[in-house]
């Protein structure tokens, strides 16, 4: 049984919950996005440091607000060196809101305006670092340095990264409000990228001494359930939601004891959360049926035949083999191409799935990829050659980023060497 969480940690998750409706309210009150979320920021710091000792008031939201709605007054006047931009906010902004209003009495926050900021930290003119950095601290109350953590960059470069992108939504002149009907289905699709790309990270860190982050795959589900009930007609954001939950339902036997990558096949099944795997498993149901079907629930599909499986020997490969087909065709890319040779191996025998693989290998931007290494590494193993194994396990272990793969395919060359000169 997990221990009940700490107040520290109780007042994070408020804080994140909260910080996309008060950031929504002070942009609808003031207009200016850059200046609103800076103040958010600061408010949010203040609360972290005394809520904790001080008791979360009785309208947490309010004070929030209030305490930003000041931050943002206190810059409009003490800004001298930016009087035109004093001038436009000042004039936006109702007289009565130059005057500080009591803590805790703000009722604003009622309204939630996440999804507008999701669509709104997504703009096309963003780049998908951008798009990412800006979500997560807009939209999911992360702080600069949580996110250039997350990311291993320099908290000043993950600053810069978000300042940039601020003034890139600001110098736009875009709206605070919903896109129109012709271009949502657009910046749709960037979200959804975004969470999925958050998600990823999160569950598989691509640099650092961790195997995951946690925090930020947690975030990537939080913000898509919220997503999902905001649009539960769109059937991608369901998918993309199901594939979220019966993919983290695994993380329970990612890692052993020390931090150790365990791989799928070696996973003790009994820790997955069984309680995701039949919400994501119902999700797909009800979604699949309902129209055409996008990457998203494809992938989730996929996860569903491994979460079904019991054991390793019981996975459907030929139900999976043809899902990748399918996903092929949808969204071609390299990591589908090599996700499906996987499956060719265990339908079709090891062999085959290494000619499928030796086509990527003129593919740029998976030809110098760890996973490409790793992949054939595991796939030499299952066909007998084991001094061929250990040499591309090697190879993809000078390839990663990440210090726990790079420690397990180190250990497995070196398995596979004791057991070759043993031979």
């Amino acid at each position: 049984m997990s221990a009940a969480p700490t107040a520290d940690r109780r007042v994070e998750d408020l804080l994140r919950e909260l910080a996309p409706r008060v950031l929504g309210a002070l942009v609808r009150r003031h207009g200016d996005f850059d200046t609103c979320e800076d103040a958010v920021q600061e408010a949010l710091l203040a609360a972290a440091l005394q809520w904790p000792d001080e008791g979360v008031p009785d309208n947490p939201g309010g004070w929030l607000l209030t305490v930003a709605s000041r931050r943002v007054v206190d810059r409009i006047r003490g800004e001298r060196a930016r009087r035109l931009r004093e001038e436009r906010i000042a004039l936006a902004t109702p007289q009565s809101e130059l005057l500080a209003r009591p803590a805790d009495t703000v009722p604003e926050t009622d309204r939630d305006d996440s999804l507008v900021l999701l669509f709104l930290c997504c703009h096309p003119a963003l780049s998908a670092p951008s798009r990412v950095a800006l979500t997560l601290r807009a939209v999911g109350g992360l702080t600069t340095a949580q996110i250039a953590a997350a990311f291993l960059v320099p908290e000043a470069t993950m600053a810069q990264r978000i300042s940039r992108a601020k003034q890139t939504i600001r110098k736009s002149g875009v709206p605070f409000a919903m896109p129109e009907p012709a271009d949502r289905a657009e910046r749709l699709d960037a979200v959804l990228h975004v969470l999925y790309l958050v998600f990823n990270e999160g569950y598989t860190a691509t640099g650092g001494p961790d195997l995951t982050a946690p925090e930020l795959s947690a975030e990537a589900v939080r913000l898509t359930r919220m997503l999902h009930r905001l649009l539960p007609d769109d059937t991608e954001v369901a998918g993309l939601l199901a594939l979220m939950l019966l993919t983290d339902a695994r993380r329970p036997a990612r890692t052993g004891p020390g931090g150790e990558l365990v791989p799928l096949a070696e996973q003790d099944r009994g820790l997955w959360n069984r309680d995701l795997i039949a919400e994501g498993t119902a999700l797909l149901g009800r979604t699949l049926p309902r129209g055409r079907v996008g990457p998203y629930q494809l992938q989730a599909a996929i996860a569903a035949v491994h979460d079904e499986a019991d054991r390793v020997e019981a996975t459907d490969w030929a139900q999976i083999l043809g899902l990748y087909g399918l996903l092929e065709q949808v969204a071609p890319g390299p990591v589908v191409t090599l996700n499906r040779a996987v499956a060719v191996a265990m339908v079709h025998g090891p062999a085959a799935g290494l000619e499928l693989l030796d086509e990527l290998e003129s593919d740029k931007r998976m030809a110098r990829h760890h996973r490409l290494f790793a992949t054939r590494a595991h796939l030499l193993e299952l066909i007998g050659d084991h001094g061929g194994a250990a040499d591309a396990y090697r190879e993809a272990a000078r390839r990663t980023a990440s210090a726990p793969e790079r420690r397990h395919l180190t250990a497995r060359a070196a398995r596979l060497d004791a057991a070759y000169r043993g031979a």
